[in-house]
């Protein structure tokens, strides 16, 4: 194949100039997490656009009960790994709690780390007009940033739970001030999570950047959903606004199963799974072992 037909059949690399184009038109972005090689690489090859290497690796691969304990280390280690997997959507890294809330300077030497050592595109940071100094730090540095607002994680103990955000018409009106402060300081884009379905189509009319839906209804530029939560990984009952498209667990358990079954009956491996002997050798070693018998 020529180097000209191969440009021709390869997906174009994802940017956020094309999400923001894709906003324009009208064409919904498709955006999921990933935290490993494996599960990166399908998620590209299967057409996502947008690659988030979230905070919530700490729940879902790591066994934590909320996403506060995970580290920057920790995230960097698994953004590099997806990063090997991730040809052609844009990779996105969420900033862990304590990351950026100490001081903008801390801040930024932890995204610079994300972008220079781990080959992310953007870094995710949770907050809205507090956020704005940051964020428009970050950007003058010429690192993007994704916004996040509604029910934001890292706030869990300040929310009292993982609760529904922006219920009434002036806490709508709060996030939308939230996002256009965060879109004036440069935000790229910004995940709106867990707030009603009307709050998301207002603020996503109003912004010029696209707007991530994840419990926020269908009338945002795009949506996200946590991998696990896709394919039935989390061992928990899925969040309202979770539709799962497979089973995973069930078919790991029953192949797991399977496999038990069949060590334990001695039906794996077989003779055809199992490596032999040239005729010659296999014979001299049945007469090597017949002279020490005798």
């Amino acid at each position: 194949m020529s180097v000209s037909s191969f440009r021709e059949t390869t997906p174009a690399k994802v940017t956020f100039p094309a999400l923001s184009e894709k906003k324009r038109n009208r064409q919904p972005i498709a955006a999921l997490t990933a935290y490993d090689y494996s599960t990166a690489r399908i998620a590209d090859e299967a057409g996502i656009d947008l690659v988030l290497v979230g905070d919530s690796l700490a729940m879902v691969v790591l066994g934590y009960d909320t996403t506060l304990p995970v580290t920057v280390d920790e995230m960097l280690h698994h953004t590099r790994a997806v990063r090997r997997a991730v040809k052609r959507a844009v990779l996105v890294a969420d900033m862990p709690f304590g990351s950026y809330h100490m001081s903008i300077d801390t801040a930024v030497e932890n995204a610079v780390r994300f972008i220079k050592e781990a080959g992310a595109e953007a870094v995710k940071i949770e907050g809205g007009a507090n956020r704005a100094a940051l964020v428009q730090r970050l950007t003058e540095a010429e690192i993007p940033v994704v916004g996040h607002l509604g029910l934001t994680p890292q706030s869990v103990h300040h929310m009292g739970g993982y609760k529904v955000q922006g219920k009434t018409a002036a806490a709508a009106d709060d996030l939308l001030e939230d996002a256009l402060a965060l879109e004036a300081a440069g935000a790229v884009a910004i995940v709106l999570e867990g707030i009603p379905r009307e709050a998301a189509s207002h603020i996503t009319a109003r912004l010029d950047v696209p707007t991530i839906g994840i419990g926020a209804g269908p009338d945002c530029d795009g949506q996200i959903l946590v991998f696990h939560d896709l394919v039935n990984l989390s061992f928990a009952k899925p969040a309202k606004f979770v539709r799962q498209y497979g089973d995973a667990a069930g078919l790991f358990r029953t192949a797991i199963e399977g496999y038990v079954r069949d060590v334990e009956t001695r039906t794996f491996p077989s003779d055809a799974e199992s490596y032999h002997l040239s005729k010659e050798a296999a014979s001299a070693l049945e007469q090597s072992n017949g002279r020490r018998k005798a």
